[in-house]
């Protein structure tokens, strides 16, 4: 949904209308439990698409004491009193990821968000971008950091866009990650693109699925190999937003 962020805060109900005619199943809303990430869970279940996931205020794990931020249990709540099955973490902001510490210390707040999730049948998962893949300390990067001391409670949600942007094989990360990835994020990337990039990314890097440089199909089958339960077609950056998701999703229909 993150995808149509523009379209929704001008008509919630009536986008949410049009991506269940596109023909989607089901949607993963962003910046839950806010009121407009409840209203996009009633609107999809309206429209007959399931919501089993939805990012969330990832300060409720890292930056608890922040002024207005909700408690990770009360989140937990409602996220069962909404039906999700997972919850994600979309972000990890520039002061939490300063240094190898920074990631260690990341990942144990994941870690113990991520059993109070498992008490109630929630995987927790962490989103990530292009910077996780920057080397940092002997050829360490952040990513490594995450593979090593996530525990079993803490999922990936892999995005394959940043994945490719960051320089990594994002059918070899999958693989290596054999039953740790519970989602994934499907986007390409604008052919050309230098790659890697761990900064400011252009707009026009953004692309629908078919158009760019990543082979999408293999990365479906590897996907039902390994374990990964459910795919979300996203696009950042479109001048049109609907019409990408509508050729996204056609793409995916033929191969």
């Amino acid at each position: 949904m993150y995808t149509l962020r523009k379209p929704i805060a001008e008509d919630l109900s009536g986008t949410i209308k049009e991506v269940a005619k596109a023909g989607y199943k089901q949607v993963e809303p962003y910046g839950f439990p806010s009121p407009a990430s409840i209203e996009m869970i009633k609107q999809a279940k309206k429209n007959g698409m399931k919501v089993n996931s939805s990012h969330f205020n990832w300060n409720s794990i890292l930056h608890p004491d922040k002024k207005g931020v909700p408690s990770f249990e009360k989140i937990l709540s409602q996220a069962k009193e909404h039906e999700l099955s997972h919850l994600v973490v979309p972000y990890l902001a520039e002061n939490d990821r300063k240094d190898i510490d920074g990631y260690k210390k990341a990942a144990e707040s994941l870690n113990q968000a991520g059993e109070l999730a498992a008490k109630v049948n929630i995987q927790l998962a962490y989103h990530n971008h292009a910077f996780e893949f920057k080397p940092m300390n002997k050829g360490k990067c952040g990513y490594d950091i995450f593979i090593d001391n996530f525990s079993s409670n803490v999922a990936f949600e892999l995005d394959v866009f940043w994945v490719k942007l960051g320089g990594v094989d994002p059918i070899s990360i999958i693989k290596n990650l054999e039953g740790r990835v519970s989602q994934l994020h499907l986007k390409d990337l604008k052919n050309e693109t230098l790659i890697p990039n761990f900064g400011q990314v252009n707009q026009e890097a953004f692309d629908e699925i078919g158009d760019g440089m990543i082979n999408m199909e293999p990365i479906m089958k590897i996907a039902q190999k390994t374990g990964v339960q459910h795919c979300h077609v996203e696009q950042d950056q479109s001048p049109a937003p609907l019409d990408s998701i509508k050729k996204s999703l056609k793409y995916l229909k033929s191969i």
